[in-house]
């Protein structure tokens, strides 16, 4: 084949979005003869979609340098604004900062009136979105819309309605806000913008999502997204923060094998070279929580510790990691000051679900109320399904814990039916764990123990190691009536004693602290009438606790 047949058969492919077999043609045809500027940019969108940023960034540079050549200031300067995009989402602030500066002093200079002028608002307005100047920002993409609108560039006008949805969020307008995200989404359904384009969209709207607790428009839109390149088989859609989302995503609806894979490569695609701090942070936290949930609590430490080194203190997970090790002081001490950190009601949101569980386990019951009070009201305000769930959860915890069984069951019920129609396994079993206890507590035992085994296998299924174990241990810790008058706890407790535990090593393993351990065993003592451990020991032998 000729250098010119190389050439077609590159845009060809190109056309026909094969995005692999367009880089190489059009790579081969570089190499015979330099290629005029338009196919240089066809060259590094090919090499972006199949992840060689490196050579998306070279290509993009000369083909900036090309438009300069022939005199196309605009199109030399829209180069430079994609070189920039990249590069700043990558968090080379430096040379990205450099390429914008660049793009606008081109701009400048030449006191063009064009769409590359709407292009560089939206760096502008990203910037006063981050600063916290939600108004600012609005206005900002808005004034970019208009320049998209305008020009007829859909691109454009695409990317700052998704800005402008997020900025309108920010300002307390969900609704509205909301319905700017889907109408960007439906466009890149539609396939009105480019390719190139996608990334960034989905990853404004799944961020929204996932502030807004909005686990269902997430999954929507993320398996619209990946129908839409599954028709692409070569493209590389989804980079570092778009694979976190993707993986939060996956780690609700149950998929954590694969929820764990998607991280992997967001932590290593963001750690080589470094990404954005506030990205990176994400991606090793996230990766945390799933090592959290399994069980594999040196890895989590690991990868919390590490998620600190690029962001805030990654909470609440260290929180929750501390109480399932038994460290309740730590786990309390850790989850008050992050509360006291979170200003706006999300972020606390965020934070009260786990301070509620902490605060039962440190057996400071009133603490754990005002929290789910404080969680129930933010979730009627804000009205999202997934946060009215975790504030039922939270609130059943309480009265379970506050002795009003059958009050908890009917709250803990309606937990458990949102859950199921978010299609969230993991805390639906959990639910159904606290189910099992509230009917336990009001005597139906059997009932109890189906709760109980159903959650179990979920448990199971989903690798939940921590939540298996500690279901077992309910379910041999089934308290006979005739147990001395000792409440479920103090039962477990006395197994323990009986099995020649301290008070240290029973904390630990029911991750309450060594205070509310010598609490129940005092009550045992009391209840049993016996002076000592080893007569207690003796009791649980004659009475079948054992």
């Amino acid at each position: 084949m000729t250098t010119a047949d190389i050439l077609d058969r590159g845009r060809e492919s190109f056309e026909r979005r094969a995005w692999a077999d367009a880089f190489d043609k059009l790579s081969a045809a570089d190499r015979e003869t330099p290629l005029a500027p338009e196919d240089l940019e066809r060259l590094a969108i090919s090499a972006y979609l199949v992840g060689r940023d490196a050579d998306r960034d070279e290509v993009l540079a000369r083909a900036h340098q090309e438009w300069l050549r022939l005199g196309g200031t605009e199109r030399a300067a829209r180069c430079a604004f994609w070189l920039a995009f990249g590069l700043l989402n990558r968090g080379e602030l430096a040379r990205g900062g450099g390429w914008l500066a660049r793009a606008r002093r081109l701009l400048d200079d030449g006191h063009l009136d064009c769409v590359e002028q709407g292009y560089l608002l939206i760096p502008v307005a990203i910037q006063r979105l981050v600063e916290g100047d939600a108004a600012a920002a609005y206005a900002t993409f808005g004034q970019a819309a208009k320049i998209g609108e305008r020009f007829g560039d859909r691109d454009l006008a695409t990317l700052a309605r998704a800005g402008r949805g997020q900025a309108l969020l920010r300002l307390g307008e969900t609704a509205e806000g909301v319905a700017l995200l889907d109408e960007a989404m439906v466009a890149v359904e539609a396939g009105e913008v480019s390719p190139i384009m996608v990334g960034s969209v989905y990853c404004a709207v799944i961020e929204a999502c996932q502030e807004l607790f909005d686990l269902r428009r997430a999954r929507e839109w993320t398996a619209a997204l990946s129908d839409w390149c599954a028709s692409q088989p070569d493209l590389v859609p989804f980079r570092g923060q778009c694979l976190v989302h993707r993986s939060q995503v996956m780690q609700v609806r149950g998929a954590w094998p694969e929820a764990m894979e998607e991280v992997r490569r967001a932590c290593d695609r963001l750690s080589h070279p470094p990404g954005a701090p506030g990205v990176v942070g994400m991606a090793f936290y996230q990766l945390a929580e799933l090592h959290r949930l399994c069980g594999q609590f040196a890895k989590a430490e690991e990868a919390y510790r590490a998620a600190s080194q690029w962001g805030p203190a990654p909470q609440p997970g260290v929180a929750l990691l501390r109480l399932a090790q038994g460290r309740v002081d730590a786990a309390a001490a850790a989850i008050r000051a992050a509360l006291d950190e979170a200003r706006d009601r999300l972020a606390r949101a965020k934070m009260l679900a786990a301070y509620v569980e902490i605060m039962l386990a440190a057996d400071d019951v009133a603490a754990a109320r005002s929290a789910a009070d404080a969680l129930s009201e933010i979730a009627a305000d804000l009205g999202m399904p997934f946060l009215q769930a975790v504030a039922a959860h939270a609130t059943g915890a309480v009265l379970l814990t506050e002795g009003d069984p059958r009050a908890a069951l009917a709250t803990l019920r309606r937990a458990w039916t949102a859950w199921q129609e978010l299609q969230a396994p993991y805390e639906t079993a959990r639910a159904r764990v606290l189910i099992g206890l509230a009917y336990r507590a009001m005597g139906d035992a059997d009932t109890a123990e189906m709760e109980l085994d159903a959650a179990c296998r979920v448990f199971r299924q989903l690798g939940a190691a921590p939540e298996v174990a500690r279901v077992e241990a309910l379910s041999r810790m089934a308290v006979p009536k005739t147990a001395g008058g000792l409440t479920a706890r103090e039962v477990q407790v006395l197994r323990l004693v009986a099995a020649g535990k301290s008070n240290r090593a029973i904390a630990a393993d029911l991750a309450i602290s060594e205070h509310t351990v010598a609490r129940h065993v005092q009550n045992i003592f009391a209840k049993l009438d016996v002076p000592s451990r080893s007569a207690a020991t003796a009791f649980a032998f004659q009475h079948g606790l054992l």
